[in-house]
């Protein structure tokens, strides 16, 4: 049997697709088998927002202790500043997002166009 740390990959394409709540879930059950998960086009804020609200109602002692989630900004979100977003500029999106469980990643560099994690096989 292979060991390792599960990475999954889900294209912009597949999660245009979905409603919010099938992307959420998506992410989720896959984190909760203890995979790690790369989103091509991250999600919106609202979608973020809602994936930290959902995966509260699913930690468990003993078991699901949560998600780590890093995305750095998009274009959009580089260019335009807080009143843009504030007065009807576009929704900013990320370019990209990592999601793990909480016990097996962690984000050891963050900045403008690279993210750096480190993925451990305990928590398993």
């Amino acid at each position: 049997m292979i060991q390792g740390v599960q990475i999954e990959l889900i294209s912009a394409d597949r999660l245009s697709n979905l409603t919010s709540m099938e992307k959420i879930r998506t992410i989720l059950d896959s984190v909760m088998l203890g995979n790690i998960v790369v989103l091509e086009r991250g999600l919106t804020p609202d979608e973020q927002s809602k994936l930290v609200e959902v995966t509260m109602m699913e930690i468990r002692p003993g078991g699901f202790s949560g998600i780590e989630m890093e995305t750095y900004p998009g274009k959009e979100a580089e260019s335009g500043g807080i009143f843009s977003r504030i007065f009807g500029g576009k929704r900013p999106q990320g370019r990209m997002t990592v999601i793990g469980p909480a016990g097996q990643l962690k984000m050891l560099k963050i900045e403008r166009d690279r993210l750096v994690a480190w993925a451990s096989l305990t928590g398993r």
